[in-house]
């Protein structure tokens, strides 16, 4: 199948998942991760009438979209990679939505880019809800104290949480983890689910899915 069919599949088994959950109709954004593909693939998602990308890094967003963006005004851009403080001032002029703030060091230059840039982004904490050492996020324990920071020092507003379970491990209880600290901290939004488990993310409440391989097919690394 190509990307537009791939879509329709996809948004089919979205909206079947909202169903079954009994969530209103349209509740989860698709951000279709388009990391490592190529921009004509990415146009024919566009021309299929998709409207939010998520990419993993700052400069192979920067080599695709500001053209995409040109030729199509109202896509939305989500960084959910992990992001590097010196990449804070390209990562705010041209994403419409970070979600990889996972460190006080990233959030201090969020927020002096934002206010340099006068562009303000919509922000997610990364949540590492396996405690994995080797993967970005912060301490689900340390969540609330986070937000305090976040919120009352840097005077950011926080729109979501954003997590990854670990690879082979049940997301069920990760998912639910992530909605737990959202309802406890009044943060609206809840991003989680990949390929392999957003129906699971949208009966535990994501707000926005992050499909790529069953999207855009295996991604090329080479790339």
């Amino acid at each position: 199948m190509g990307v537009r069919e791939n879509l329709e599949d996809v948004r089919t088994k979205i909206a079947a998942a909202e169903h079954e959950a009994e969530r209103a109709k349209d509740a989860v954004t698709l951000v279709a991760v388009s990391k490592t593909h190529e921009a004509d693939m990415i146009r024919e998602a566009i021309a299929a009438g998709q409207r939010v990308f998520g990419e993993n890094r700052v400069q192979e967003a920067q080599r695709k979209f500001p053209e995409l963006k040109q030729e199509t005004p109202d896509l939305e851009l989500r960084l959910i990679g992990p992001l590097q403080s010196n990449k804070a001032e390209d990562a705010v002029k041209l994403f419409d939505v970070i979600e990889s703030v996972d460190r006080e060091k990233i959030a201090r230059a969020l927020a002096r880019e934002m206010a340099k840039q006068g562009r303000a982004p919509r922000l997610y904490i990364q949540v590492n809800t396996g405690n994995e050492p080797q993967k970005a996020g912060i301490d689900p324990r340390e969540t609330g104290a986070f937000l305090t920071l976040c919120r009352d020092e840097l005077g950011l507003e926080i729109e979501g949480l954003m997590c990854i379970p670990p690879a082979g491990e049940n997301p069920g209880p990760h998912f639910a983890l992530l909605a737990d600290l959202a309802s406890e901290n009044s943060v609206a939004k809840l991003s989680m689910g990949m390929s392999g488990d957003y129906e699971i993310a949208v009966a535990f409440g994501a707000t926005s899915v992050r499909v790529g391989s069953a999207i855009f097919g295996a991604r090329d690394y080479a790339a």
